[in-house]
């Protein structure tokens, strides 16, 4: 398939550009060039941030489309990203978490692939973080703002920035944030009397110098777009250059990253295309103007492909929104949360051009769950938490230290704050059924293979991708699965104890989970639960393990499996069951060898470059152990 593009390329480009002018020479495919800041809104000026010092980005935006609906898939980075460089869902891949490393089943190919194979020169400035291996993605790891100078021989080039100085770190640790803004001209900072602080914060010295210092490098992310834009200009190439500035989710901070709402997943979305060019937007948008459109990162590869005259892959799951032979707009936006670091949710989204959805199905974690990346390390937290002790919160603050509701509706028209919740509002009755019956449409049309707790998806895999194992019905049910998931917090104890003895692990699960969510764990539960600790799925061992110790219900036999699976030589397992052991509090003191025993075991030693061996499963067992570790006794 792919020499078969590589031969038509220059017939399908001839095809796309050559009616576009007078002459019946065939127009040079155009150069696209992604600009990816990390973990920032929608705060240029161009978006009608009067505070937002941005004026490369709002130049650039006098000549682009704008679009004010743009959408991540995912409110943090890895999840996003292996969404936007396949045109593949996260939740299909089984690339939602932060992070994992996940098997890529061939016939899904990453966009610069595709590009390269039909001629283009790709390259990447800045991290890769897909959730699955990048090697031989990319023609170049560029270490220059202009790597299209080093293609040679005059081809076309797609570029892709990922800027990391609008981080959350530069934005929670102060040292980094004094390294990211070094460059910055005097003129560019912003004066915190002037921030205007979200409802979700107390309007304090302490919130109005953050939020400042964020808008700060934000400011010097527009330093980097203006320099590529120099460079291009200086090469000569603006006019055949199409460019995408955007970012990979909401800011880096509470009730932003992470949290999968308006806030958390809507992205700037500014695309620059040459006058040349033109006739690839839709019939009534404007250079210099907004466009509503609903966009989604799973767009964004079919569309680059579309301005490249290729064939978009039947296996991609996105839609284009330039170029030729454009689908319908877009009615709905999805979206998704899963594990983060050593923090586990399962939440969906959907999302119209008014309303936002969510359906929180492990409602009993709060918002702010116990772990390092909540902790008081980040600026952010220890505001949060120092104002909540000083009685300063404001309401929305403190919601994000209590357990979540099942659903969230938004009118984000009336509340673009995301305020005040309409799920349980009567006048709201049919527009939540309409955006529930869309999200479970979405979530059974692409195979969700998140609806699988990560051990449990990793195991039914096996020696095949998480994505080749959840688009085979017989390996996967996944119907009966959302139906045991939607009943977490619905259905009665009858049904939920009923479904502990289903054929499928993925129900079983989701009634454990489904019993801990209750208020009280009912006695005749807790046989039932003690019986779990010998099921043949491990998930739903830990699972019943944790909710066995968190009730007082702990005996021997659920601490050793927690103990067991802690110490599995599969990272995935061992990481549920280090979890289960940190959140069950006391109950795990008797066990603090053990705990130690394993903790030790992923150090680094005293010469490495961090504390654990990696920066994913072997940071995130450790990050999560320490925590028994320094509550228990020796």
């Amino acid at each position: 398939m792919m020499n078969l593009v590589k031969v038509l390329f220059p017939l399908l480009i001839g095809c796309l550009f050559s009616t576009c002018r007078q002459s019946d020479q065939p127009m040079s495919p155009p150069n696209i060039i992604w600009i990816n800041a990390e973990d920032i809104g929608p705060a240029f000026g161009a978006y009608g941030d009067p505070y937002a010092k941005t004026p490369n980005i709002d130049a650039l935006a006098e000549k682009s489309l704008r679009y004010d609906k743009a959408y991540a898939t995912a409110p943090i980075c890895a999840p996003s990203r292996s969404c936007l460089i396949t045109g593949v869902y996260a939740t299909a891949m089984g690339t939602q978490h932060l992070r994992n490393e996940i098997p890529r089943t061939p016939i899904i190919g990453a966009l610069p692939e595709y590009l390269r194979e039909a001629g283009y020169f790709t390259s990447l400035y800045g991290k890769t973080d897909y959730n699955f291996t990048p090697e031989g993605i990319w023609d170049l790891r560029a270490q220059r703002l202009a790597p299209w100078r080093e293609r040679g021989d005059g081809k076309p080039f797609f570029s892709m920035y990922t800027i990391g100085s609008t981080h959350e770190g530069p934005a929670n640790f102060y040292e980094k944030y004094l390294s990211a803004v070094q460059d910055l001209p005097d003129s560019m900072f912003h004066d915190p009397a002037n921030v205007k602080v979200p409802p979700y914060y107390p309007d304090n010295d302490s919130s109005r110098w953050m939020w400042a210092r964020y808008y700060d490098l934000i400011s010097g992310f527009d330093l980097d777009v203006g320099a590529i834009i120099d460079s291009l200009e200086a090469d000569g190439l603006m006019e055949n250059t199409i460019m995408f500035v955007f970012s990979d989710h909401g800011f880096g901070m509470p009730r932003y990253k992470r949290w999968l709402n308006e806030t958390g997943i809507r992205v700037p979305l500014i695309v620059y295309v040459p006058d040349a060019y033109k006739h690839v937007f839709r019939s009534g948008d404007l250079p210099g103007l907004g466009t509503d459109e609903l966009v989604s990162f799973v767009d964004y590869a079919p569309t680059a492909l579309n301005l490249a005259g290729l064939p978009i892959p039947d296996h991609m799951q996105g839609q284009p929104f330039l170029g030729t032979d454009l689908p319908e707009k877009r009615e709905y936006i999805f979206g998704a949360r899963s594990r983060a670091d050593d923090m586990y949710e399962i939440s969906r989204a959907s999302h119209d051009d008014r309303y936002i959805y969510v359906r929180h199905y492990i409602p009993q974690y709060p918002y702010i769950q116990s772990g390092k990346i909540f902790g008081d390390e980040k600026e952010a937290f220890r505001l949060l938490r120092r104002s909540r002790a000083e009685g300063d919160l404001p309401p929305l603050g403190e919601a994000m230290f209590n357990p979540k509701p099942i659903e969230e509706l938004y009118d984000l028209q009336n509340d673009p704050f995301e305020q005040d919740n309409l799920a349980e509002h009567a006048d709201y009755q049919e527009v939540k059924s309409r955006m529930r019956d869309a999200m479970h449409d979405w979530m059974l049309s692409h195979r969700d293979a998140g609806m699988l707790i990560e051990p449990e998806m990793m195991r039914r895999a096996g020696d095949d991708s998480p994505y080749t194992m959840a688009q085979d019905e017989s390996r996967y049910h996944l119907d009966r699965i959302i139906a045991a998931a939607e009943g977490v917090g619905t259905v009665s104890l009858g049904t939920l104890l009923d479904n502990l003895s289903d054929s499928d692990s993925g129900v079983r699960w989701w009634s454990v989970i489904g019993l801990g969510a209750m208020d009280t764990l009912p006695k005749e539960a807790v046989k039932s639960l003690y019986d779990k600790l010998e099921d043949e799925s491990p998930s739903v061992q830990v699972a019943a393990a944790e909710v066995l110790c968190s009730t007082g219900n702990c005996s021997p036999s659920a601490l050793d499996a927690l103990v067991r699976h802690m110490r599995s030589d599969k990272p995935w397992l061992a990481l549920y069951a280090a979890r289960s052991i940190q959140l069950i509090g006391e109950e795990a003191c008797t066990i603090r060898d053990e705990i130690l025993e394993v903790q030790q075991s992923y150090l680094s030693g005293p010469n490495g470059p961090r504390k654990y061996k990696d920066f994913n499963f072997s940071s995130f067992i450790g990050w999560t152990l320490e925590v028994p570790l320094e509550a228990c006794p020796e």
